[in-house]
């Protein structure tokens, strides 16, 4: 059996907080262990593990006030742990979350709720928690590279002005951790996955934590949203059709940033050709373009570069090795005239050029390579030769100035203490990947719903999951066209974390504020379609 340690956290402040209080779940505070060999019960005079352990239920609430756009802003800051219950009603695992809610409105019956989720699978909520939407950001500079001293500032165009936010860390990722069994052991890898670590488990225990956290603060009735980078577009695209047919929760939004293909299918000729407008972006960047193209804007640039890979590159690969030699030529010329590598480079891969190789190749003569979720990025490769870099030389970037953040802000301004290691990638693999309906589920979920909206933002320069296959995606979203005008696209000039960039911070926190404002119905405007 566990032991139970009948304690609870003390009340305390943090350096700028008004005022600081402690709250429990549970009447005795339960500890779990990562390591559960010779535990014993609160009785028992045995030897008791001494391993690190988390929570299972409690939050620590901070007081806090902060400017954005310009006006004072009061809000409370609630980080803590909220357990899983399986259909047993046992808690099998327990989730961290930070929860910012403002606290100078009377009530909060009509103000939005956003509910944030990063992606990996296996990444914690850290990278939109402490960059993009929260009211405290890292230490960066205008670019989003790392400064020292490492650290945190205040978020001016932060959404908080607008919307509640609650930062959620899915299973083993920041605090969240699987919990032992009745009898003290822990879930075997198989029945973990089962549970938790697939496209399918994520989204349904998710929904009941999603459902739990909901009442537990009383926001049934507020507008709610889903955002969601990376592969956590693939977990909230899930979760708009979860939550509604198995929670009965109806969302006014879901917001997809940087998104994967959320189960919608773009292979062969088109995963190839959507590449294109993405190494025009980065070539454009790096000036090795040829000057005519050089001189234009960027987004004068793409839409040209586009036309060309829908109406002429996807044809042309269709053709594979049958392709006539003129034809083959002209695609050749136009292809190194939009990405910046060579005709030769570009034909020795058959029209077919990776990312990867991309990376490696755009800079070979100058000794340096790019970043694969941002090409601003550069690195340094141990050779020249080789058809992909050695490491990613943005996410190196980003942990530098990440890690030290969150581990500081969540302890020394938050006041959530814990010896527990903040898990920035958890263990969570293999993943099941299998049965991948996000994408249909997500226009289901629109279609029920005459509320629901959707925006997509990306970064142009991001070549993991790239502009050009956003707006691919959300054209083959819904084929009848008959919800495209509650489907919105946004880019920026920046990368798959586009908000790092201090004018992307800015303009993406504002085109989510109008998102928020356009999908949120005026008082007393039905939810039904119109002949």
């Amino acid at each position: 059996m566990m032991k139970i340690y009948p304690s609870t956290l003390s009340a305390s402040h943090h350096k700028g907080a008004k005022s600081g209080k402690a709250v429990s779940w549970f009447t005795a505070t339960l500890f779990v262990f990562a390591s559960l060999t010779g535990v014993a019960t609160a009785k028992d005079e045995g030897p008791v593990t001494h391993a690190r352990s988390v929570e299972i239920d409690s939050s620590v609430v901070t007081e806090h006030e902060t400017k954005i756009s310009g006006k004072r802003v009061k809000y409370s800051a609630t980080t803590g742990t909220q357990p899983v219950w399986n259909t047993k009603d046992e808690a099998v695992a327990t989730l961290f979350y930070t929860y910012y809610q403002r606290t100078d409105v009377k009530e909060n019956t009509e103000r939005p709720l956003i509910i944030s989720f990063n992606g990996g699978p296996g990444s914690a909520s850290v990278w939109m928690h402490v960059a993009y939407t929260g009211p405290r950001i890292l230490n960066i500079d205008d670019e989003g590279y790392p400064v020292q001293p490492y650290g945190i500032q205040t978020n001016p165009y932060s959404i908080l002005d607008v919307a509640d936010i609650v930062f959620v860390n899915p299973v083993n990722t920041g605090y969240s951790r699987v919990l032992p069994k009745a009898d003290g052991s822990m879930p075997s890898q198989d029945e973990q996955q089962k549970m938790f670590f697939g496209v399918s488990a994520d989204i349904s225990y998710l929904a009941d934590w999603v459902n739990t956290f909901v009442t537990r603060n009383n926001r049934w009735r507020s507008p709610k949203y889903l955002i969601g980078e990376s592969y956590g577009t693939t977990r909230v695209s899930g979760l708009a059709l979860e939550l509604q047919n198995r929670q009965w929760m109806y969302l006014n939004g879901v917001v997809l940033v940087s998104p994967t293909d959320i189960g919608i299918e773009r292979n062969g000729p088109v995963k190839a050709a959507n590449r294109l407008p993405y190494f025009a972006a980065a070539a454009w960047y790096h000036n090795k373009l040829d000057p005519e193209l050089q001189n234009k804007d960027l987004t004068e640039l793409l839409p040209e570069v586009e036309d060309f890979t829908i109406n002429t590159l996807i044809p042309a690969l269709a053709k594979g090795g049958f392709i006539g030699d003129k034809e083959k030529h002209e695609v050749l010329n136009q292809m190194a005239r939009y990405s910046g590598l060579s005709e030769a480079s570009i034909a020795q891969n058959n029209l077919d050029v990776s990312t990867a190789f991309f990376w490696k190749d755009l800079l070979r003569d100058e000794g340096k390579t790019l970043g694969r979720l941002d090409s601003r990025y550069l690195g340094i490769d141990a050779k020249q030769s080789g058809d992909r870099p050695d490491y990613w030389a943005e996410l190196t970037s980003w942990l530098h100035s990440f890690t030290p953040a969150i581990n500081y802000y969540l302890r020394e301004e938050l006041n959530y203490k814990t010896d527990m290691k903040y898990n920035m990638f958890g263990n969570v693999h293999p993943w099941d990947r299998s049965n991948n309906q996000t994408g249909q589920n997500l226009r289901l979920a629109m279609a029920q719903n005459p509320y629901l909206n959707v925006m997509i933002q990306a970064g142009y320069y991001d070549g993991a999951t790239n502009y050009f296959d956003a707006k691919y995606t959300m054209w083959q979203l819904d084929q009848s066209g008959t919800l495209k005008d509650r489907l919105s696209f946004k880019g920026y000039r920046s990368g798959h974390m586009m908000y790092l960039r201090r004018d992307d911070l800015k303009q993406s926190n504002q085109d989510l504020r109008e998102f928020i404002k356009a999908s949120t119905p005026s008082k007393g405007e039905p939810a039904e379609y119109k002949r």
